[in-house]
């Protein structure tokens, strides 16, 4: 099941509309197809200056008989 994950940001407190979109397009891929792990999005100064994706793969026990 995918599930849809809604940002908002505020465009009339941005520069650039543009860029505006570039991040939500960025941080929106950044999320999608993480299964274990996080997104941190830092700010400086009310504005976007980084994205870190975070995953983690985990692998089952193989049980041994």
């Amino acid at each position: 099941m995918k599930s849809e994950t809604a940002i908002s940001v505020d465009r009339d407190a941005l520069l650039d509309p543009d860029l505006a979109d570039e991040v939500i397009r960025r941080i929106t891929r950044a999320i999608s197809g993480v299964r274990y792990g996080s997104v941190e999005v830092v700010i400086q100064d009310s504005r976007v200056v980084q994205i870190e994706r975070k995953e983690k793969f985990r692998f089952d026990k193989v049980s041994r008989s």
